[in-house]
């Protein structure tokens, strides 16, 4: 089996963007990643991608004629390298038209809350200032909504009642870091299918549960 080419674009720090290196570094992900692309010239994925002889290019929405034009030339420079797969780590803008009917179900983002709760933006706060009990992260695939893409993995998180939005935040990207890797590999093994709203995941009904909740015993 040829293995995965994957293509990241990240907006800030990245650290989704090494948790996926780091598991391809181990052995844990049969993938190499061809590209980053980032929206912002100051992002920290862009030194990550230094230190680990990763291309970076960056393409900021401003300098193309429309929002349709940039992304049709983030799709250009993804096909360009024969990308597999797109990878969402932290990017901040809803992908355009063009980019998801090039990469269709195979754009892949991972977002701070249990979806359909609590989508867009400071997920974690929005969670933590409902009260809620039972808090996470999922990963998906995107679509042209925002976070309303089919669902791939999720990971619960408990919430206590006094929880800041950083508190909550941290405990969130621990998971993070534990299923997007997942969800990819599962991707470079042909296990995934999209039927309707529903991603199925062949070989099993549900993931390995002591993987992605905490609240389970491993």
């Amino acid at each position: 089996m040829d293995r995965l080419s994957i293509g990241v674009l990240a907006s800030g720090r990245g650290s989704n963007f090494q948790a996926i290196i780091d598991s391809i570094a181990s052995g844990y992900l049969k993938a190499g990643i061809a590209l980053l692309i980032t929206d912002n010239p100051n992002a920290y994925a862009i030194e990550r991608a230094r230190k680990h002889g990763i291309e970076a290019i960056i393409m900021v929405p401003k300098q193309f004629a429309s929002r349709n034009e940039y992304y049709k030339a983030v799709a250009r420079e993804l096909k360009v390298r024969e990308v597999g797969l797109v990878v969402l780590a932290g990017f901040m803008r809803i992908i355009g038209k063009p980019l998801i009917d090039a990469f269709q179900h195979r754009i892949m983002n991972i977002h701070p809350a249990l979806l359909p709760a609590f989508p867009g933006l400071h997920g974690q706060k929005q969670a933590a200032d409902y009260g809620v009990k039972i808090s996470g992260c999922t990963v998906h695939f995107v679509d042209e909504g925002m976070d309303t893409g089919p669902i791939i993995i999720q990971a619960a998180v408990p919430a206590a009642a006094d929880d800041t939005e950083d508190a909550l935040s941290e405990r969130i990207l621990k998971m993070e870091h534990k299923i997007f890797p997942e969800a990819i590999r599962l991707f470079a093994e042909n296990r995934l299918e999209v039927v309707g709203r529903k991603v199925r995941i062949r070989g099993f009904d549900v993931p390995d549960t002591s993987l992605i909740n905490p609240l389970l015993p491993g």
